[in-house]
């Protein structure tokens, strides 16, 4: 879909905001969990959202999905604004978007066969007759590297690998064309992860996917996305393509999590940081007006996201 001769993301979010009650009721404004979050995933790319616990990226994919309502800012699906669309209005759109979760014990019921439990999206959209959604979930096995013999098996059978497998086939059934994909590899051991990161590859390439990649890992992202995302305390402090941050990466927090890579050569492994919040704040580049792209937004003294050459922003300070 194009609109005025430019490519409409597949997924985009427009300051979204997500501010949580606070228990006991002692701070009424709330816990800001996600703090007007620019994102989008244009068609058949992978954006990797990256971050430690705690920094708003798992919420920010709830959000995206509609499972949590946002505060403010839009949800656009295609162009759509799907933000406060009712269940009913929203049914049609679940089809095109979907998720696999971080647990994949969790998220598959144990008293479902495995073929029961792909086909369930089927059944949940009136597709197909009972005969058609059996094939169709056998068909789903072999396309995700499981043989349709486990159709009869059930969830506590499988390793966590096969059980991410099953999740995988099982958002993917209706055929959507977004996938939010919340910690999928964390749980896997490092073969594992490899495996289900070449499958995402695979059905990507094969389905003209669009993927939102949740992580906490930037060495799983770099061979899997075209642009990485950092969010830190709810905020996105950078964003780049995916080989600018590696080789570039201009906020220290970003930088810290890169010096978390694991690497093969001693000699190139680089010292773990763990930066404080007012280290962060005291590295936090600061730039002239002159030095950017485009001019920044607003005129204050807080940190902004603002735009360097080659679709690459940054939070920074901007003076004079």
């Amino acid at each position: 879909m194009h609109q005025s001769g430019v490519a409409v993301p597949a997924l985009e979010l427009r300051q979204v905001s997500k501010r949580f009650p606070q228990r006991g009721g002692g701070n009424s404004t709330g816990l800001l969990a996600v703090d007007r979050v620019d994102l989008a995933v244009q068609r058949n790319q992978v954006v990797a959202l990256v971050g430690e616990s705690g920094s708003g990226k798992t919420t920010t994919g709830l959000l995206a999905l509609l499972l949590v309502g946002t505060t403010s800012g839009q949800i656009l699906l295609d162009g759509t604004d799907i933000t406060h669309l009712g269940q009913k209005e929203l049914k049609p759109f679940r089809r095109q978007m979907q998720v696999v979760f971080q647990d994949s014990y969790a998220s598959l019921d144990p008293m479902m066969t495995l073929g029961e439990i792909i086909a369930e999206p089927l059944g949940i959209h009136a597709l197909f007759t009972p005969a058609e959604r059996r094939d169709e979930a056998r068909r789903w096995l072999e396309k995700v590297g499981l043989d349709a013999s486990y159709a009869t098996r059930y969830p506590h059978e499988l390793s966590g690998g096969q059980r991410q497998r099953i999740s995988v086939a099982r958002a993917l059934i209706l055929g959507a064309s977004v996938l939010v994909a919340d910690e999928p590899t964390s749980a896997l051991d490092v073969s594992v992860k490899a495996q289900i990161v070449n499958l995402l590859q695979d059905l990507q390439a094969d389905m003209g996917l669009s993927i939102l990649f949740i992580s906490h890992d930037l060495s799983v992202v770099r061979s899997l996305a075209d642009e990485v995302v950092v969010m830190l305390r709810g905020r996105v402090v950078e964003r780049a393509p995916t080989d600018k941050i590696f080789a570039d990466a201009r906020h220290p927090y970003t930088q810290a999590l890169l010096d978390a890579v694991p690497v093969i050569n001693p000699k190139a492994r680089r010292r773990r940081t763990f930066l404080t919040a007012d280290e962060i704040s005291s590295r936090t580049p600061r730039m002239s007006a002159g030095e950017l792209e485009t001019q920044p937004l607003v005129d204050t003294a807080e940190p902004q996201l603002v735009a360097l050459a080659g679709s690459h922003f940054v939070e920074a300070i901007v003076t004079g």
